[in-house]
């Protein structure tokens, strides 16, 4: 494959069937969306191919092309073995969401594949840029059609799920656009004026690693700015509200590749830029993520305990599983950064089919409440067998892939303190419990009333519902049993990130940053706790009843 653009390829060929729907008559939308997002896929089958593990983490099939030649900016894409995982998991995920959109999507058709299609664009160029210019363009392009597939085919209170989505993401994502412009204009400051690879990753990259790298005060600043635009997108505690409100509202395609793949964006974020690029702020600001990690992994994992909806309850456990992945990274060790990446693969896998079960029960019933769905084994056996083995990945079944992430995350934890890896523990009790208690309701027992009262309405899982979900449990079960295929691929990209943050030591912080960013996040507290009802009040009367 060498001189051929097959990042390019697999980062436009979505757009291009985007473009074939918008000309074509709405009849092909669907069959369009499907054989752009499959021929995108096969193509990161064949980056997969031809990638060679034994590299040390460098990047492959580089493409490099002056865009803004004035500020340095230019059209770079690159892959290793962490952005070709989460590559290849993005593409996976959005051939299966769009063919599970297939009967629940019958108005705005054209519309609908065309926002599913840009944004796949959006999530692939952000996994492959190597500018930071460029990056933050993919990064935003993700927010348009998420807010587009919420807003429009979403659930009742869409519009209030939508505008909180878009003004917890959007103000983060500003606040690290200021800090990548502030590291650009202080890479060109230390050069004599120069902006030749103010914007290119692998040149700040090794300045920042090099010996002398950007200013504390800098770093402190960019890394929080950084941290909050990630933080959110994971999303950490606090800064999770949101995401429950996004999965219930959305459409199941869009709750599929809000976890599977948005939220990864998150955890790429802080390993591929946040600490290779600001090493001695990750080091400073280390020891309260890895507290709120911690926080998140309880807080959702007791929240999700009580929820009557089978929705909102994957949503919650999605705040406790990705506070492993946080947790992970931030330890700064091997098993702990390899335990972070395999956990974000596997959650998007587990999560993703989990997610795609929920919405399989919805379209027969239109109800999300648990405990309505009583008895569900003896009307849909096939569905609960599906179901049942999903839940016990995501409950961490030794021998399935759910195992394999948290397992390695909590060794590289207890290297670290013992005490941190016990609390981890502690709460993979609680996520068993959860989801097995869950799946005790709904599986057994006498059939409910109200499914009783749907009649020939209640049938099982469907052949196509069936393949949508296949490859999934085919991964999972192979990755359970092998995780060492996922382990080779990413070992060169964890040995250079631990490298990377290992250049770098603590800060000694000023009182008076200390004061002022307690001062931003009371303010933050104040503002979201003042404008979030007033927020919910004022789209109350455009949401249908």
């Amino acid at each position: 494959m060498d001189g051929f653009p097959i990042l390019s390829v697999i980062t436009f060929v979505p757009l291009a069937g985007a473009l074939a729907i918008g000309v074509l008559p709405a009849r092909y939308a669907r069959p369009v969306a499907l054989g752009a997002a499959l021929l995108a896929w096969i193509a990161s089958l064949l980056l997969l191919i031809g990638f060679s593990v034994g590299r040390g983490g460098l990047f492959q099939f580089t493409e490099e092309v002056s865009w803004i030649p004035t500020f340095g900016i230019k059209y770079k894409l690159g892959v290793d073995g962490l952005s070709l995982l989460l590559v290849v998991l993005t593409t996976t995920l959005s051939w299966i969401s769009i063919l599970a959109s297939f009967k629940p999507i019958q108005t705005r058709i054209k519309e609908y594949m065309i926002s599913f299609l840009i944004l796949e664009v959006g999530m692939i160029g952000v996994f492959l840029a190597l500018d930071t210019f460029l990056f933050y363009i993919f990064w935003e392009i993700v927010l348009v059609p998420m807010y587009l597939i919420i807003g429009i085919w979403g659930g009742a209170n869409r519009i209030y799920a939508t505008i909180k989505f878009v003004l917890y993401t959007l103000v983060g994502s500003l606040l690290m656009l200021v800090a990548i412009l502030a590291t650009a204009f202080a890479f060109q400051a230390a050069h004599g004026g120069n902006w030749t690879g103010a914007f290119d990753y692998e040149t700040l990259r090794a300045y920042a690693t090099s010996g002398g790298g950007f200013a504390p005060s800098l770093q402190l600043l960019a890394f929080g700015a950084f941290f909050l635009a990630f933080a959110i997108k994971v999303p950490m505690f606090p800064f999770h509200t949101w995401l429950p409100d996004a999965h219930v509202e959305a459409p199941t395609a869009g709750s599929v590749i809000l976890a599977g793949v948005l939220l990864k964006l998150g955890g790429y974020g802080f390993i591929r830029f946040a600490i290779s690029l600001y090493p001695d702020a990750a080091h400073t600001y280390a020891p309260a993520i890895i507290v709120l990690s911690l926080i998140a992994i309880i807080y959702g994992a007791i929240v999700a305990l009580v929820q009557p909806d089978l929705k909102k309850l994957v949503a919650y456990s999605s705040v406790s599983h990705m506070g492993f992945v946080t947790l992970g990274i931030f330890i700064f060790g091997q098993q702990g950064m390899q335990g972070a990446i395999l956990q974000m693969v596997n959650h998007g896998l587990i999560t993703g089919a989990l997610f795609l079960l929920v919405g399989v029960i919805y379209e027969r019933t239109h109800d999300r409440t648990i405990a309505k769905m009583g008895g569900l084994a003896a009307r849909t056996p096939v569905y609960i067998a599906i179901f049942g083995f999903f839940v016990f990945a995501s409950a961490g079944l030794p021998t399935l892939s759910g195992f394999v992430g948290e397992f390695l995350t909590l060794l590289g934890t207890f290297a670290f303190s013992p005490w941190a890896a016990a609390v981890a523990t502690f709460v993979m009790i609680l996520a068993a419990a959860y989801m097995l208690w869950m799946f005790q309701r709904v599986a057994t027992g006498e059939l409910s009333d109200f499914l009783r009262g749907l009649g020939d309405h209640l049938t099982d899982i469907s052949p196509v519902e069936i393949l949508t979900l296949a490859p999934l449990g085919a991964l999972v079960v192979v990755f359970g049993l092998f995780p060492g295929i996922l382990l080779d691929i990413m070992s060169g990209s964890v040995m250079r990130t631990l490298a990377d943050v290992g250049s770098g030591t603590a800060i000694a912080i000023d009182p008076i940053f200390v004061a002022g960013a307690l001062g931003v996040l009371v303010a933050v507290v104040v503002i979201r706790v003042a404008t979030l009802p007033a927020v919910r009040q004022a789209v109350a009367s455009e949401s249908p009843a």
